[in-house]
């Protein structure tokens, strides 16, 4: 199993993060809702068999690489959730029980090219998510997570910008 693709930077505690439903607001669409974390995690990995079963096993296993990265974002906004004061329950709006997640949410292209345009445009989307969070968050402890995960974000836009133009060629 390939290692998470992040950058090689500690991720920020939820330590002493308090609740507060402002900033919960704020940052949890991108926990589980059609563009968050939850729908990157499950989209690299079902693309990653397509790409394996063409052969193309290097970029297979940067896109489990990229899986596993956003894993880790999303079990650190998770915690995040919690400290901020709800149930990390897969809704756009936790602890709202309503707007469930649903693997709807996942593109489901069948060429490679369209798969890696799908991913650019969804790390593009969550770079201009979490840059717009920094902007509207108060909470500076909350605002070095999503920091931190926003330099996660660009290096995904990099590497699959990079696999696109290799893989054109």
């Amino acid at each position: 199993m390939p290692k998470p693709l992040t950058l090689d930077l500690p991720f920020p505690s939820t330590d002493k993060i308090t609740p507060d439903a402002l900033t919960l607001r704020i940052i949890s669409p991108e926990y589980a809702s059609a563009s968050g974390e939850l729908t990157a995690v499950l989209q690299y990995i079902y693309q990653s068999f397509f790409f394996k079963k063409e052969g193309y096993d290097e970029i297979a296993d940067t896109l489990e690489a990229i899986a596993i990265a956003e894993m880790i974002h999303f079990k650190l906004l998770g915690e995040t959730v919690l400290a901020l004061g709800a149930a990390p329950i897969y809704t756009q709006y936790p602890p709202s029980p309503f707007n469930f997640y649903s693997t709807k949410y996942v593109t489901y292209s069948r060429t490679l090219k369209d798969m890696l345009e799908d991913d650019i445009r969804a790390e593009r989307h969550a770079i201009r998510s979490y840059e717009n969070m920094l902007r509207r968050l108060k909470n500076q402890q909350v605002s070095s997570i999503i920091e931190r995960l926003l330099q996660d974000e660009k290096l995904h836009l990099q590497t699959f910008t990079q696999i696109l133009e290799a893989f054109k060629s």
